[in-house]
């Protein structure tokens, strides 16, 4: 094995994201535990997968369902002991698997010891693991940055009579990258968790660690001047990504992805290309925003067809030039079901959530699987807001309605756009609870789970479990999936997504129809002219036709279909 093949032994290899919360309950508290996990080991090794992703089990207030990190080395209770995690270590290795966990350090809990020293007083060894400055001179916040979570990004601190920055929540204070010190601290705990036998990190926004120093005034033009343009892909961030890269991700030959928050293209590329020597890929999440009215979540609006497209090329295209890696994902524990989102979660349910999956896998990049994706889980049913339990969507209940919606139109608004769609309990099967608890669960389960569950569509060849089965085995098999350079066939098709991926030898084609009407698409006489000749096999459908290639093609509603050319 070649010391690139190496360094790049995930490239072939599929995700499954875990949110520990809801996945599966072993001692009846309602809420999902680490013993839940490893119980449902096998049922994840069938599905093919290789690297699970597990979001924070640390001890944390969880003010931001433990993103709010108040001891980085200890295992919250609620989720089980160390004992627990070294068990699901273990038995993911004998079975050739591997875990990937959450590194939360652009900021901490307030919680944390280290906060807690800081604030006790100006010249605490401490001080300086977090940013404090004076007020500004009419005794307000030191500039005008905002929180993403909404309000001035600085918290005041009667003990000292300064402001600390927190650009999440008031508790989740962000630490001082400047300080030597922090980072020494980072790289001593990311190789504790190395050393656990962890194969790999997702750092959470970790794109914002690097501040502009001189922390400015932000006055736009640009929009929204919130701040963001002084501490996005900030001045020193590559410099302290390659310091971690070189003393944790080379040294323990680790899978990482990172978190980027507002980030660009170029950027993406540094960060991923394997010659900058920083992360394995990123996540972006331009693609996501596409049903966003000028940029803003909190209005409703069709999403833009043609956009979602564009996008999605132009990170295939540009990470293709620059030499970078995509994280493929539509699904994750901070946005609403894909496929109740983009497509028809009702009669055409399961051909939209195949058509997802084949749009989606048959990209350039690691394909990320959110929980329950793999079944088509659509968002939840929501009867009123008393069974939303994500702190942001009820702060923006109250606000919607503050701004002059009708408690009506605010909770339509919220059902749509709630981090919790995602979060509702796995449906494992027909049972009560569908089988994730025994005990009351601590956010509800989706009605449907009687007729829609992992154990009736493990009995259904035809079921989208079975679908994104095929899709990941194919990645492994197919060289196209992982080498090919992509082309975008549809020419703003309004109702067609249409694709290529090609090497030396062999050439992927996908087409989709995104619409609940009959398409027809045609080829482009260029692309046709290299493919008419050669042998094309039909890899998968998400219908009963077996569709032969031809340069015109009627698509059914949501008809997606997948070539491959050799």
């Amino acid at each position: 094995m070649s010391s690139t093949k190496q360094q790049d032994w995930w490239r072939k290899l599929t995700v499954y994201q875990v949110y520990p919360k809801s996945f599966k309950d072993t001692t009846g508290s309602g809420s999902g535990d680490i013993k839940g996990l490893t119980s449902k080991l096998d049922y994840l090794k069938d599905l093919g997968i290789d690297i699970v992703w597990l979001q924070p089990v640390y001890v944390s207030p969880q003010n931001d369902n433990g993103y709010d990190v108040a001891d980085y080395y200890r295992i919250n209770p609620d989720f089980g002991t160390m004992e627990d995690f070294d068990e699901l270590v273990r038995e993911l290795k004998k079975r050739g698997m591997h875990l990937m966990i959450d590194i939360v350090v652009n900021h901490s809990s307030t919680e944390h010891e280290w906060f807690k020293e800081s604030r006790k007083s100006k010249d605490n060894p401490y001080r300086d693991y977090y940013i404090w400055k004076d007020p500004a001179p009419d005794g307000g916040p030191p500039n005008n940055w905002q929180s993403k979570f909404g309000g001035t990004a600085w918290q005041y601190d009667e003990t000292t009579e300064q402001y600390y920055l927190a650009l999440y929540d008031k508790t989740q204070a962000d630490l001082n990258w400047e300080n030597e010190k922090v980072r020494d601290e980072v790289i001593k705990m990311m190789t504790f968790w190395a050393e656990k036998g962890v194969s790999g990190f997702r750092l959470d926004v970790i794109n914002l660690i690097s501040k502009n120093q001189q922390f400015p005034d932000d006055f736009g033009p640009h929009q929204p001047a919130d701040g963001r343009i002084y501490y996005t892909d900030g001045p020193r961030v590559h410099e302290f990504v390659k310091e971690l890269h070189e003393k944790v991700f080379a040294p323990y030959n680790l899978v990482t992805v990172g978190e980027m928050s507002s980030t660009t293209l170029e950027h993406c590329i540094r960060y991923s290309n394997p010659d900058e020597k920083e992360f394995s890929m990123t996540f972006n999440f331009h693609h996501l925003k596409v049903d966003y009215p000028n940029n803003n979540k909190w209005e409703l609006m069709t999403y833009d067809f043609e956009q979602l497209k564009s996008l999605l090329s132009k990170w295939q295209l540009g990470m293709q030039q620059g030499g970078g890696w995509n994280a493929l994902f539509f699904n994750n524990h901070d946005q609403p079901r894909a496929v109740s989102r983009f497509l028809d979660d009702g009669q055409y349910l399961a051909e939209s959530a195949k058509l997802l999956a084949t749009t989606l896998h048959g990209l350039q990049g690691t394909p990320y699987v959110y929980q329950g994706e793999e079944i088509g889980m659509p968002d939840p049913q929501w009867n009123s807001i008393d069974e939303i339990r994500d702190v942001e969507s009820r702060n923006m209940y109250r606000i919607l309605q503050e701004r002059g919606k009708t408690a009506e139109e605010a909770f339509g608004i919220i059902k749509e756009r709630s981090r919790d769609n995602s979060r509702t309990p796995m449906l494992w099967d027909g049972s009560p609870q569908a089988g994730f608890t025994s005990g009351t669960p601590w956010i509800k389960v989706d009605e449907r789970y009687p007729s829609l569950n992992v154990k009736q569509q493990l009995a259904d060849p035809n079921s989208v479990y079975h679908h994104y089965r095929k899709l990941i085995a194919l990645r492994k098999q197919i060289e196209v999936f992982t080498d090919g350079n992509y082309e975008r066939l549809d020419e703003a098709h309004p109702q067609i997504f249409a694709y290529s991926r090609s090497n030396s030898s062999e050439t992927l084609l996908v087409i989709s129809n995104f619409s609940g009407k009959e398409a027809e698409f045609g080829l482009p006489e260029r692309a046709w002219k290299m493919m008419k000749d050669r042998d094309a096999e039909l890899l998968l459908g998400n219908t009963d036709i077996e569709l032969k290639l031809q340069q015109r093609i009627k698509l059914t509603p949501f008809a997606s279909y997948m070539w491959i050319i050799r």
